[in-house]
């Protein structure tokens, strides 16, 4: 069931990122599902250093890992939009 409810958070963090970030790249669903997992692990990352955790790869919460993957949306925007100038 842990693996399951990865997918099915990823999926929602990538949808509501998506949602919110305008101009985003066609991802598609697999796509979708791999921001949100990779916006939560960045999220949770980031809360955990800044609180003094340590390096602890944890559930940033959900609007953790939304910002974690808005984060990597506009990183991976910025990045395609300077290799096609």
């Amino acid at each position: 069931m842990g693996a399951l409810s990865w997918v099915i958070g990823g999926f929602f963090v990538g949808v509501v990122a998506k949602f919110l970030v305008r101009g985003n790249p066609n991802l598609g669903c697999i796509g979708t599902i791999a921001l949100g997992i990779a916006g939560s692990l960045i999220g949770g990352t980031i809360v955990n250093l800044a609180t003094g955790n340590g390096f602890d790869v944890a559930g940033a919460g959900f609007i953790g890992s939304v910002l974690g993957a808005i984060g990597l949306l506009l990183l991976v925007r910025n990045r395609s939009e300077g290799d096609s100038a």
